[in-house]
């Protein structure tokens, strides 16, 4: 395992036990938006990741979901999101997790994704294929619309909304089943372990999915990233096992 993936599970691992401890708590509440929620412990977990990252690159850029830090003209950036699907969090729903990856030169090498209520650790390093808990994962050889179980990720803006819901109502009727789940980066984990077969979103950010793409792309999974036509500064994501096809639905 390389320093930088070893790193970057130490520090999943221990904002994992920091949720955990926190679960089903009283939270303080820094924003509550219409459809999103800001944490104070969001912040919290994310400085941790940073001083733990800086403490061993200080001359490392970091970018994440609650804001920037080291030297930001570095060629190496870890991209973070403390707390991803922190709603679930807040109403107790037991599915999210703390999402860690690493790019050089604006290429993904790392990624460390930790769902500390199931204990699982998805992991990817600069070479071999992602893992799971320690084991090599891959996605599903499932080919067929009709087999496949999809999951629509709802976004944080009445326009992306009302985009997602047109996206279901096209896969609703062509898939074994549709689920929706509140986390991106475990999303894509599921792809890329099998449990799921593709996600759809009209609107995410980079920190959302950036370890969960190399981990499923590694394993042949497709990735594909447009600009989102609701914000310029968002992201609409089709992501699925590289087998599917999409034709008459994207």
């Amino acid at each position: 395992m390389s320093p930088e993936l070893e790193l970057a599970i130490a520090a999943a691992r221990e904002v994992g036990q920091l949720l955990r401890e926190n679960f089903e708590s009283d939270l303080d509440v820094d924003e509550m938006h219409a459809h999103d929620i800001k944490l104070a412990l969001d912040v919290k977990s994310q400085e941790l990741i940073e001083a733990k990252i800086l403490e061993t690159f200080p001359g490392h850029a970091i970018y994440g979901e609650e804001g920037i830090a080291g030297d930001q003209s570095s060629d190496t950036q870890w991209i973070v999101d403390p707390i991803d699907g922190t709603v679930n969090f807040f109403f107790g729903i037991p599915h999210f997790c703390i999402s860690i990856a690493m790019r050089q030169e604006g290429e993904l090498k790392i990624g460390a994704i930790y769902d500390p209520m199931a204990d699982e650790m998805f992991a990817v390093d600069f070479e071999g294929p992602a893992t799971k808990n320690g084991k090599p994962i891959k996605p599903s050889n499932r080919a067929q619309l009709s087999e496949s179980i999809v999951t629509i990720g709802f976004s944080k803006s009445s326009e992306s909304i009302d985009a997602g819901m047109e996206r279901y109502r096209k896969f609703a009727h062509r898939v074994r089943k549709t689920r929706m789940m509140g986390s991106a980066a475990l999303a894509l984990a599921y792809i890329a372990c099998g449990r799921l077969d593709a996600y759809v979103e009209e609107m995410i950010s980079i920190w959302d999915i950036a370890a969960g793409q190399l981990m499923l792309e590694r394993g042949g999974g497709k990735v594909e990233l447009v600009q989102s036509d609701i914000d310029p500064d968002k992201l609409r994501i089709v992501s699925y096992n590289g087998k599917l096809s999409f034709e008459g639905i994207l």
